[in-house]
């Protein structure tokens, strides 16, 4: 029996725990059966197979469709045979820090009995790691969901199935109870999830729309960076789509949809192209990187800094077949308050100068 990290990073290597986007967070069991297995049910085989778990949540994963036997999907009455390589997708295992819930005001967007959408603000962490022991949204959603099975047990990790970074702002979704939680997973693993965000950039990108290939790994010369491998020799295959939705000269604010869900992929997408996002420091987009010598250009931009004092980047979008009714359902929020004035100042600036797009 092996075990295989669904992650783009690992929940365990800390330095980067802080800064996660769009993250699936579930696990895949993989085994092959022995040549002399006996024909049993695949949902009992499983029990004695995979450690830490339950028929119930072996059962919710079938129900989702995580279970195949030999890349096809099965229900929990398959009979296992001789051969036979079955893999199975849920959860991962409870994190080993006991989680206190903690009374933290949340924006739901939307709620019913098997999920929850959560509008996080900007500087909030999604689960605890080191430095992050509290006010978490875990702690958060521990106390607001006190009374189902999934929260009461101190799980770290209860109900996320993807995260995004502790200083970007805007949509994830929360499942409530085991089934939801094996669904949604499924979803993000087969790219299927619709996510949209809004960012801020530097430079005046030249398509009005198009799309960002390149795998996505770590930086092997700063851990805290990710880095992206042109030829693919290294990382993991990453989507970014691209469209521009206002030109201010030095900077552009842009639309992204994320085909796949790596780590810090827009930030690193965008850096990588020569347009890291408006401060963001890990990327280098905390330095003014366009526009005039002038000091109040340099005001004027540190003044901005201050009114959005994080990377420009919201997660505006996310869509998905409901894991219960199986209808499609969309979400959309509004930029927060920092990033509505940045811009504001940003509109101010260009109709004051009276930049001339063309020529930049």
């Amino acid at each position: 029996m092996t075990e295989k990290e669904i992650y783009d990073e690992e929940l365990l290597d800390f330095p980067l725990t802080d800064a996660n986007d769009d993250e699936t967070l579930f696990k895949e069991h993989r085994c092959i059966a022995d040549k002399g297995q006996a024909p049993v049910r695949i949902d009992k085989f499983l029990v004695d197979h995979v450690a830490h778990t339950s028929r119930n949540k072996i059962q919710q994963a079938a129900d989702a469709g995580s279970i195949s036997v030999n890349g096809k999907v099965v229900k929990s009455n398959y009979k296992v045979k001789p051969g036979d390589e079955v893999v199975i997708t849920f959860n991962t295992p409870a994190y080993d820090n006991t989680i206190i819930p903690e009374d933290i005001p949340l924006e739901i967007v939307y709620e019913d009995d098997d999920l929850l959408i959560v509008n996080k603000e900007a500087g909030m962490v999604v689960h605890p790691g080191v430095g992050n022991h509290s006010g978490t949204l875990v702690h958060a959603l521990s106390y607001h969901l006190k009374n189902l099975p999934m929260f009461s047990e101190g799980n770290a990790r209860a109900g996320l199935v993807h995260r995004i970074d502790k200083d970007t702002s805007g949509l994830l979704v929360v499942a409530k109870n085991e089934r939801a939680h094996a669904s949604l997973a499924k979803q993000f693993f087969d790219h299927t999830i619709y996510r949209r965000y809004v960012a801020l950039v530097w430079g005046n990108i030249a398509e009005d729309e198009g799309t960002i290939t390149g795998h996505i790994g770590r930086n092997p010369k700063d851990r805290l960076q990710m880095y992206v491998f042109p030829n693919g020799e290294d990382g993991k295959h990453a989507v970014t789509h691209f469209k521009v939705l206002r030109r201010y000269g030095y900077v552009t604010l842009v639309e992204c949809r994320l085909e796949t869900g790596r780590t810090h992929q827009i930030r690193v997408h965008m850096s990588w192209q020569g347009h890291p996002l408006f401060n963001d420091e890990r990327y280098g987009g905390d330095r003014i990187l366009k526009g005039t010598t002038f000091m109040k250009y340099k005001q004027f931009i540190e003044n901005c800094f201050k009114l959005i004092p994080r990377q420009s980047l919201h997660a505006r979008a996310l869509g998905f077949d409901h894991p219960v009714t199986g209808k499609y359902v969309q979400f959309e929020s509004e930029l927060p308050d920092d990033f509505k004035a940045v811009l504001q100042k940003w509109d101010t600036y260009t109709e004051a100068v009276g930049l001339d797009l063309d020529e930049i």
